[in-house]
């Protein structure tokens, strides 16, 4: 039988190529999702805080955030309480293709569920955010990323790998966002 482990990478390696083939012919990559989820949900967060969050080392940070900022997705702005923090923007651009990335990381996770029934998905949705959440822990960023971590205890009672009832996913990545708060984080239509 594979490890758990082993078998948590297969799924991201192949959600990884499944991504850069749903983004073929555009100019982001496969890990370019999770930035831009991130941006939109938390504009003005400074490179550190993101690193943090995404759980990549601020070197890869810088480095993706300069591509996403040449090709118009990001803007940094020196912060003015402190000049040595750099915090990151979506753009017009990135707010544009939230919905596409949404919608993509929405078919991935239903087509993962095709392959279990309905109670392994709860199951499999209920074990997953305490397995993360022990993740986050050992890097020390556990209370950053699932808040006070009830959401790891409660059973869901939405549909296979959707949020418990009363609550919206935002994009596939794991947060799940109550309507209003997505309604605070949405760009006033003017």
């Amino acid at each position: 039988m594979p490890s758990l482990m082993r078998c948590i990478n297969t799924v991201s390696r192949c959600g990884a190529i499944y991504r850069a083939d749903r983004l073929k012919g555009t100019d982001l990559g496969d890990t370019h999702h999770s930035y831009i989820l991130t941006l939109c949900r938390c504009p003005g967060i400074s490179q550190d805080s993101l690193a943090r969050k995404l759980f990549i080392n601020k070197s890869n940070v810088t480095r993706t955030l300069a591509y996403l900022e040449s090709h118009g997705y990001v803007r940094r702005e020196q912060s003015t309480n402190d000049r040595r923090v750099l915090l990151v923007y979506p753009t017009e651009k990135a707010q544009a293709a939230l919905p596409g990335i949404r919608s993509m990381l929405r078919d991935w996770n239903a087509y993962m569920a095709e392959a279990l029934t309905e109670e392994e998905a709860a199951q499999l949705t209920a074990i997953m955010p305490k397995l993360a959440k022990r993740a986050a822990a050992y890097a020390g960023v556990s209370d950053e990323v699932f808040g006070d971590g009830n959401d790891a205890k409660a059973t869901p009672s939405g549909p296979p790998f959707g949020p418990p009832s009363g609550q919206r996913e935002d994009g596939g990545d794991g947060e799940v966002r109550t309507e209003a708060e997505e309604k605070e984080d949405a760009p006033e239509n003017t």
